[in-house]
């Protein structure tokens, strides 16, 4: 059993089926995507002169008079169906699931004894993580948790605030309420003084949110039992490089040594992961570093999760999504240095996800259908790849990247290197330079094709490729020792 402490977490070993399953599906969803208006909304729609306040103002109303929790009341999910979803979600390839349980508009997806502004008494009238964890059950797929409490105390200030100009000037908005004060939390401390910048703050330093977070931590842990949980920020509730258990880490370390105990009761042995953003490694050792919308460098020596969306992070009418291509080439990248890719499908208030949506996940599948064998239970190469091209590493890029015809990712498997062709279209032959000498080839065969011709010699694999398996999508050269 683990204690709160570094040290004892430090002995954490990631579980074998995180590593093997290479890409899950997320469930990033509540009532901010009830306006159709993109991520952010809980705050935004608080801050005269962004674009969604001039939405709301709109669209429903001064946020004096129609505020958030207004809004929370509007979200039904009346069309959603987790059966149905969770079906196209595992043929489009995911090996796990994952759902948020809150955002930082503070609104629950749960049923919770601890905030009455949850989806059994507000909204839905729906336990909507249980709905999903039955779901994912019925495909034998482990269930995460994704909780953004943490940050969600600073971050929701600006619900204290007041238009500074125009016919609502100085009028206060409605997360000044006493009456909803739980809410909306009481954090002036966090608000800034007429005149004053506001100090961007990601953590709070208030004890009283520390305790009810893990509180709600324990809730979520006791209730679901979930085989990963994930915060939106580092080990709550400090984010600097020292590993002091006694500090304000000491909260995040209590909740994750809760949720490996819990697993181990359950299984006989921990089970669970639990990831944050904290890129140094005294911090995030005691679980799995997780990397919103980059990537690392090369190969990790310890596994670690990459996180992007298909559009933002709530629905949007006006969002540009992936295209499948695009979220290929992430998935290759990353399990090609030891990670697994994590991807939210957005989902419309009603519960249903748009044709575009439906669209990527039927690409998806096909291509998993041809590749999967590559993909699950795969680990690192001695190199992640070769070529001259790379994902641009600079916070939260995405370009997709413009594959060169000398462009590869490694995995291996069963003493097998699958080497992923980047560009895969138009080609003749394909040269590798990165096999040792001992390495001796004794087949190569192109995945859904069928053996190629080769030779080996002076280190390098000439392989002949056939110019009619020419494809939009990066195909898998499955070469044998």
């Amino acid at each position: 059993m683990f204690e709160s402490t570094f040290e004892s977490l430090y002995n954490y070993k990631c579980p074998e089926w995180f590593r093997d399953v290479k890409f899950g599906i997320w469930s990033h969803w509540g009532p901010q995507s009830v306006p159709e208006c993109g991520d952010w909304y809980a705050r935004n729609m608080y801050i005269q002169g962004t674009e969604q306040y001039e939405y709301h103002l709109r669209t429903y109303g001064h946020p004096s008079k129609f505020g958030y929790k207004d809004i929370c009341a509007l979200w039904r999910a009346e069309n959603f169906d987790p059966d149905a979803l969770m079906e196209k979600y595992y043929r489009a390839g995911a090996r796990y699931f994952v759902a948020q349980a809150t955002h930082h508009d503070h609104f629950f997806n749960y049923d919770s004894d601890l905030n009455r502004f949850n989806s059994m008494k507000v909204g839905p009238h729906k336990d909507i993580i249980a709905l999903w964890q039955n779901a994912a059950k019925k495909y034998d797929l482990p269930f995460g948790i994704t909780e953004h409490l943490g940050a969600s105390f600073a971050w929701w200030r600006s619900n204290k605030g007041c238009d500074s100009y125009g016919p609502y000037k100085g009028i206060p908005y409605d997360g000044n309420d006493p009456e909803y004060r739980d809410f909306y939390h009481d954090n002036y401390e966090h608000v800034a003084a007429p005149g004053e910048e506001d100090k961007w703050v990601w953590l709070t330093g208030n004890e009283k949110f520390h305790e009810y977070w893990l509180k709600v931590m324990e809730e979520i842990i006791d209730k679901y039992k979930p085989d990963l949980l994930y915060s939106d920020s580092s080990l709550p509730f400090d984010e600097s490089d020292t590993a002091d258990s006694s500090g304000l880490y000491r909260y995040g370390l209590k909740a994750v040594a809760k949720l490996y105990n819990t697993s181990e009761s359950l299984y006989g042995c921990n089970r669970a992961v639990y990831t944050n953003k904290n890129r140094n490694e005294s911090i995030y050792r005691i679980g799995v570093l997780d990397v919103e919308r980059s990537q690392l460098p090369d190969v990790s020596p310890v596994p670690w999760q990459s996180e992007t969306c298909i559009g933002g992070w709530f629905y949007d009418r006006k969002a540009i999504y992936k295209t499948p291509r695009h979220i290929i080439d992430i998935l290759i990248d990353s399990i090609a240095k030891n990670g697994t890719l994590l991807l939210n499908i957005l989902q419309r208030p009603d519960g249903s996800i748009d044709e575009q949506a439906d669209w990527i996940l039927s690409e998806l599948a096909g291509w998993f259908d041809i590749n999967s064998e590559a993909v699950y239970g795969t680990r690192p190469y001695r190199v992640s790849g070769e070529g001259g091209s790379s994902v641009v590493i600079d916070g939260f890029r995405e370009d997709q990247v413009k594959w060169q015809e000398d462009d590869f990712r490694f995995v291996t498997k069963d003493g097998v290197l699958y080497a992923f062709v980047m560009k895969a279209d138009n080609r003749h032959s394909t040269v590798l330079k990165s096999l040792a000498s001992d390495e001796v080839v004794k087949k190569v065969t192109l995945i859904g094709h069928g053996p190629l011709g080769f030779t080996q010699n002076y280190g390098a694999l000439v392989i002949d490729y056939p110019s009619e398996a020419s494809s939009e999508y990066p195909a898998v050269l499955k070469i044998e020792f």
